[in-house]
């Protein structure tokens, strides 16, 4: 049996010593004399093999507290399990334990990958900006791992029913951060899902769309005629005229290329990058809106780049138009509401109903796409012509004296 003072006279270049106590305890001499290493051999119950495993360093580690060591690695043997695996395994997890981040540090890592999918900088801010003031402030300095459902809920919670749109999409951010964690191994699962269960029911959709407020289409035509055709002809109210026209989107005007349109055709082509579908829109043009152009065309000095530039050459931002409205007092169909400039489409889509026009058409002139997989598999055509028709129809309503 292996003594201290045996121990003690160990030398650099002995051969290694057998405890004698526990079964394949071993004291391995080191480079300084009366020193060594404490290795444990057995047979791994898993794999068969011989294995070794370091136990430490001796005098740090005493005989006795070798042998608990050895005697206890050696019942865990006995049990079919491999210690030396069991420690690797406990040093991987506190390893991994280690490295685990708080929220903060997880919600930013997502948006880093996030960001490059954005259509626009804002939208990629708005992202990590809505948790900064809503989340951060209680768990953002907490470890993923230690947050559950009570703590979402209790962010979440004073804007629950308040502000719900808002609360849905930061309930949305805050599980894909905490998916995340799970996919990196940091978490089981993420624990956002059942938020709900500890909130109160929402209002529906339905409850709490928020429409943009839109003038009533009837009033379109003194719009046009009070407004738009009256006093000198500036570009914001040309360029909002054609929105009105076209029906399209406030972006979608307002970045306008020259070389989207076609004056043979009398189309204007909206790249994909710049619909909200991501689907080429083309758009009838009706003889006012190819007045408008031709009147822009002999403004402009090379016949390149925007339609309707800013002085500084870019896009007119969308608060022109807004301004001109309020300015000018544009009641809305919504009590106390200055219409804007994205209601227009919801006055053209109203006045279509009225009028007898198909649905289809109507919202292909919207560029909706169509929700419905099986009705969408079979629509091969843009209805180019038919929305032609509809569009100068919609002009001669809207401005019947410019005919």
């Amino acid at each position: 049996m292996l003594s201290d003072a045996r121990a003690r006279k160990l030398k650099p270049d002995d051969k290694p010593v057998l405890d004698g106590t526990i079964k394949g305890l071993y004291l391995f001499p080191a480079q300084t004399p009366g020193t060594g290493k404490w290795i444990l051999r057995f047979v791994s119950p898993k794999t068969s093999k011989r294995r070794d495993m370091g136990l430490g360093s001796y005098p740090t580690i005493s005989i006795r507290d070798a042998r608990t060591k050895a005697f206890e690695a050696r019942l865990k043997i006995e049990d079919g399990i491999d210690p030396l695996e069991e420690r690797r395994a406990e040093e991987d997890d506190a390893r991994k334990k280690a490295s685990i981040p708080t929220f903060a540090e997880a919600a930013r890592s997502v948006h880093a990958d996030l960001a490059l999918g954005f259509r626009n900088a804002k939208h990629a801010n708005q992202w990590i900006n809505t948790l900064e003031a809503t989340v951060f402030p209680k768990l953002g300095k907490r470890l993923v791992n230690e947050l559950g459902p009570a703590d979402f809920a209790g962010c979440l919670k004073p804007i629950w029913l308040e502000k719900p749109e808002t609360a849905s999409r930061i309930k949305q951010r805050c599980d894909a951060v905490m998916e995340w964690c799970a996919a990196n191994g940091f978490i089981m699962a993420s624990p956002v899902r059942v938020v709900d269960r500890l909130l109160p029911k929402q209002p529906g959709k339905r409850e709490r769309v928020e429409h943009q407020p839109a003038m009533a289409w009837r009033e379109l035509p003194k719009l046009f005629r009070d407004v738009l055709h009256s006093g000198e002809a500036t570009q914001t109210k040309l360029m909002l005229e054609l929105l009105i026209l076209t029906a399209s989107r406030s972006g979608e005007v307002r970045q306008m290329q020259w070389e989207e349109i076609d004056f043979t055709s009398a189309v204007w082509i909206v790249p994909a990058s710049r619909m909200k579908a991501k689907i080429i829109h083309r758009v009838p043009l009706t003889p006012r809106g190819i007045d408008i152009l031709e009147r822009q065309l002999q403004q402009s000095a090379t016949g390149e780049g925007l339609v309707f530039p800013s002085r500084k050459n870019t896009p007119i931002s969308d608060m022109t138009l807004t301004k001109f409205l309020r300015d000018r007092n544009v009641i809305s169909d919504t009590p106390g509401r200055i219409a804007t400039a994205h209601g227009f489409r919801s006055s053209f889509r109203d006045w279509a109903s009225e009028n007898g026009f198909p649905k289809d058409v109507a919202e292909r002139a919207l560029a909706h796409t169509v929700k419905n997989a099986v009705e969408a598999a079979y629509h091969r055509t843009d209805l180019l012509e038919q929305r032609r028709s509809m569009m100068i129809a919609w002009e001669s309503y809207c401005a019947p004296f410019t005919i």
